[in-house]
């Protein structure tokens, strides 16, 4: 979705013929969908995933640039900032063993990360938010430098006209204003593709937004920022202000460009519609396709447009078209952070397939019974405070009493694993993943509880900075054993 431009100073007309365009696509989508063999084809998985470069100190190392040119790999990219890295891993089928394909996947890349960060004397770390971030790395020279994120820094700004404001509340308080958007790059996650086809689309779409929250609260990895202890799950929080271009008088009426979403769907055309609608142009760069042409033709268009516009809109599950393999459509899982180690981040994607798979199948009408009001609060809920939150089961049915996650895990577990069943993964794929999940139940540990309780026990003998990077080298240590998180020593 990271696509790249070339341009980065636009005029009124850009936008004005870039809507146009937009809004064209939109219809020729529309008539993609109508098209009986347009998305079929088997279940596919990818994944994107976001590191931090950190020195031997485990503080933030500005090198993305440098660690990228000693590398060959095409997964290899740039993200945000430039102390961020992201590998585009490779699409694999979801039948079979695609979760050892994952692993797989996930360990070469992280090989190739690792071997061509240390030619520049730094180091990869997969953890949601740096705990060694201070406010000196996110100014305006941490960006990496492309017109894509020139453009998109200064589109944002154009339409903010006033400096973002960070307000999070936790076990400490953070609030601050800052003059660009080089602080949603603390920010580093997993995000899960699935293949889907356009009739079953709404069904698994309902049902991994129903079940994002237990998800979330039982993945959490970001729980401090800039020196403060905030959400399990900061990320959240911290992506939804940091690139929040609406001005105050206007965010009453206006949806922001990362959020949870406004009710269960019909159909994935209304996503795509919600999003041209909803959302003002940020990188107004029009492809030389005309996509009218293209399907009159019978054939596929790239509505690179569409898709441009889609990476300028960050929702927590979003709507992906693609034109590769005859056209299809997927879902991006976006709420997963970075880390702690490929088997946490191989199991939580395994788990939450799984239960939003067994969901979708039982779905009489498409949508979840849970009313969708109470799963939006859930999902804040989870990311704040995670395996304390009290969250209603997924798609329970209205007036249900919320619990803590443990309180229903068993039932979760059984329903992750009956819905890989379904999928066509094999159960000795599957089993030791979901393992994972539930010995993290057991223990009450995920990355977030883990660096709580390592902060505090450090906290006794230094002061919060140095208690920090004591804690994040312990951390570090750990995550490069491989060992799962919920079986890490205190």
């Amino acid at each position: 979705m990271g696509l790249e431009i070339d341009r980065e100073e636009f005029e009124e007309g850009d936008y004005r013929r870039f809507s146009e365009r937009l809004h064209a696509s939109i219809d020729v989508l529309a008539d993609l969908l109508e098209r009986p063999d347009f998305g079929t084809g088997p279940a596919t998985i990818g994944a994107e995933l976001e590191v931090s470069l950190v020195d031997d100190t485990g503080r933030p190392a500005p090198r993305n640039a440098a660690v990228l040119g000693e590398s060959l790999d095409p997964r290899l990219t740039f993200e945000l900032d430039r102390f961020n890295l992201e590998s585009n891993l490779r699409y694999g089928p979801l039948k079979g063993r695609p979760l050892d394909a994952l692993t797989r996947e996930m360990n070469d890349a992280l090989a190739e990360m690792t071997r061509a960060a240390q030619r520049q004397d730094v180091q990869v770390a997969m953890i949601g938010i740096l705990p060694t971030l201070t406010e000196s790395d996110l100014q305006s020279g941490a960006m990496t430098d492309t017109p894509r994120y020139r453009a998109l820094s200064a589109s944002l700004r154009r339409l903010r006209q006033e400096p973002f404001r960070l307000d999070i509340h936790g076990e400490d308080t953070l609030d601050l204003h800052c003059n660009d958007v080089t602080y949603e790059g603390a920010a580093t996650s997993l995000q899960i593709h699935l293949r889907v086809p356009p009739a079953n689309f709404a069904r698994v779409y309902n049902a991994i937004q129903c079940t994002t929250p237990v998800v979330l609260a039982l993945c959490g990895n970001s729980p401090t920022f800039l020196g403060r202890r905030l959400w399990d799950e900061t990320r959240v929080a911290l992506f939804k202000q940091a690139v929040d271009p609406r001005p105050r008088d206007a965010r009453g009426a206006q949806p922001a460009r990362v959020s949870f979403g406004t009710g269960w769907i019909d159909g994935p055309l209304e996503l795509f519609r919600d999003s041209v609608t909803d959302h003002p142009v940020l990188l107004p760069v029009l492809d030389q396709e005309d996509p009218v042409q293209v399907v009159a033709a019978g054939s596929v268009p790239e509505l690179a447009e569409l898709r441009l516009h889609q990476g300028t809109i960050w929702s927590w599950n979003r709507a992906i078209y693609d034109s590769a393999d005859a056209g299809h459509l997927r879902i991006e899982l976006r709420a997963l952070p970075s880390g702690p180690t490929v088997d946490d981040m191989v199991a939580s994607t395994a788990f939450h397939l799984g239960l939003a798979l067994r969901l979708a199948d039982q779905l009489e009408n498409g949508r979840p019974a849970t009313r969708f009001e109470d799963v939006h609060h859930d999902f804040y809920r989870a990311a704040r405070e995670g395996l304390a939150a009290d969250l209603v089961p997924p798609g329970a049915e209205p007036g249900t009493a919320p619990a803590k996650v443990q309180a229903f895990g068993e039932a979760l577990l059984a329903d992750a694993q009956a819905g890989l069943d379904a999928a066509g993964i094999e159960r000795s794929d599957s089993a030791p993943r979901l393992a994972v999940i539930e010995r993290r139940l057991r223990q009450g540990t995920t990355g977030a509880r883990w660096q709580r309780r390592a902060l505090r026990a450090a906290e006794h003998r230094r002061p919060r900075a140095e208690a920090l990077s004591t804690m994040f080298e312990r951390y570090r240590a750990l995550a490069g054993e491989g060992t799962p998180v919920a079986d890490w020593p205190e």
